[in-house]
């Protein structure tokens, strides 16, 4: 008897919309990625617990072109992963370009093809083959549409076949053949508390379609699990016949409504089949695991920069230009040149990663950057002190250009500054001596006052009274041994920023150049 248990989220952090495939005993699984470079995140996992990142899918400019206009949230929506007769295709939309379209390979982790886009509307596009080898894609609406994939050309339809139960944005359908009948699972509700997972069945792809008597077949909705927003779901068959569901989630955390910083998450749970139905129960943050079981060593939580390339996870909004960043220029470092002077607007530099867990520590090292490291258009070297001092650098944490918190090394001073909304305010600045320097950004619940405590919040002077007693998370600030500032970590969260993202935590230049030795990301909770 299989006693082991897994816990979820699954794939922390902003890692939304999430679609699954099988290859033999692999297990293959992407996410959107919004308007974040690289796209499409790439996981692989031997037993749909333990999952790897192995890189994304759209990790080149003619795959993915995120122009300084394409706002916050925008840009590649609900990707589909599926393994067909030895290729792997991935289906997606770039919002606010040109709309759906597919890529290949051979390998999942790549190279994959430029896109093949295809003259259909809506957004969440799923693939899948009939035994005629027809392949049908599905999409928002919910719509359905026989397609040649190689030519992204429309062969009939498209039909709509199903609109759900009657909840808004009947979305992210998802087409398969179960036991000779099609099923149609899809999403509405929207992707917010009201989410839920609903469930139809035809003879054809064309319908008509019988939905589910138990409809919806999951939600969370008007529960005080910790676990909300349920929904935007694909399953898969496991090696062993058995049946599993991946799908979105948050973790809200703070007083009402509450608070999600860490964005929409990824799930697994148990899926059974009655009466020719899937059968899902709540999902839990512990569940009985699967039979298969393939733990991974833990990766480092230090990035020293001693590779040729990025790591997978490391991201940035929309674009990542060459120049504006090297691993060569200085071995063993990043080095990053300024592309925009302020963090406010897009076409700065800045290299990410997401957030993932509540309670967290990262700290990087900055160096001043070393002579003659000046970006391309900028004074020649020799016309201020070489490799003296970094131009103006440091980490960021962010939900968007109007939502940030930045801890910012300029001139010999370290400051914090807060962007919330129209708002942007230093509320901390001290001297710093000159020559490297530790920068912490430090993110932590266990200090926050429960709902029933009303007033000021004990704490170091840097504190504003009460600010921590309702909100999710409080984030500290430090450059060396010195805190500089604490600030209430409910400004950085979806019910405030708005969006589909959540937090990402990176390494930023806007002016002249600066490096960094190292970056260390640690789970403290």
């Amino acid at each position: 008897m299989n006693t082991r248990t897994y816990d979820n989220p699954v794939v922390a952090g902003f890692h939304p919309d999430p679609s699954v495939c099988r290859a033999g005993d692999d297990y293959y699984l992407v996410c959107s990625s919004f308007e974040y470079f690289p796209g499409v995140p790439i996981f692989h996992s031997r037993d749909l617990v333990h999952w790897r990142q192995i890189g994304n899918v759209l990790d080149r400019p003619s795959q993915l072109h995120l122009p300084p206009d394409i706002p916050a949230s925008g840009g590649i929506y609900a990707p589909t992963i599926r393994h067909h007769a030895g290729t792997f295709y991935l289906i997606t939309t770039n919002v606010g370009g040109r709309g759906n379209f597919i890529v290949t390979a051979e390998r999942p982790e790549g190279p994959w093809s430029d896109p093949v886009w295809i003259d259909l509307p809506g957004i969440d596009p799923d693939l899948t083959w009939d035994e005629d080898g027809s392949c049908w894609c599905a999409f928002s609406g919910t719509q359905v549409a026989r397609i040649d994939p190689a030519a992204g050309q429309v062969l009939e339809g498209p039909y709509q076949v199903w609109s759900g139960t009657g909840g808004k944005y009947p979305e992210a359908p998802h087409l398969f053949q179960v036991d000779g009948r099609w099923y149609l699972l899809m999403s509405e509700g929207g992707t917010e508390r009201g989410h839920a997972v609903s469930i139809a069945r035809a003879r054809s792809p064309r319908g008509p379609f019988e939905p589910g008597p138990a409809n919806p077949i999951l939600t969370h909705r008007g529960t005080d699990r910790p676990i909300q927003s349920t929904g935007h779901a694909d399953l898969v068959q496991a090696a062993d016949g058995s049946w599993w569901m991946v799908l979105l989630g948050t973790r809200p955390r703070g007083y009402t409504p509450e608070f999600q910083v860490l964005g929409r998450e990824t799930f697994l749970t148990p899926v059974r089949w009655e009466d020719g139905w899937p059968v899902v129960g709540p999902v839990e943050e512990r569940h009985p695991a699967p039979a298969a079981w393939h733990p991974l060593a833990p990766e480092p939580s230090r990035d020293d920069f001693d590779g040729d390339a990025l790591a997978p996870y490391w991201i940035s909004p929309r674009d990542r230009p060459d120049g504006s960043w090297s691993l060569t220029e200085r071995p063993g470092r990043l080095t990053l040149h300024a592309t925009g002077p302020t963090l406010d607007r897009p076409g700065h530099t800045f290299v990410g990663r997401r957030q993932q867990h509540h309670d967290c520590r990262v700290t990087a090292r900055l160096e001043p950057a070393p002579p003659g490291s000046e970006p391309p258009g900028s004074e020649p070297p020799g016309s201020e002190p070489p490799g003296s001092e970094p131009g103006t650098a440091g980490l960021s944490i962010r939900m968007d250009e109007a939502h940030h918190y930045d801890l910012e090394v300029s001139g010999g001073r370290a400051r914090v500054i807060a962007r919330i909304g129209p708002l942007r305010q230093c509320v901390a600045d001290r001297p710093v001596p000159p020559g490297p320097l530790t920068l912490t950004i430090d993110v932590r619940t266990r200090d926050i006052l429960p709902p029933s405590v009303i007033g000021p919040v004990a704490g170091p002077p840097t504190q504003p009274t009460g600010v921590a007693a309702r909100g999710p998370d409080t984030i500290s600030f430090s450059a060396g041994d010195t805190l500089l500032a604490e600030l209430d970590g409910r400004y950085l969260s979806t019910e405030v920023a708005t969006g589909f993202t959540g937090r990402v935590i990176g390494m930023y230049a806007t002016e002249g150049s600066a490096c960094f030795d190292w970056f260390d990301y640690q789970a403290t909770g």
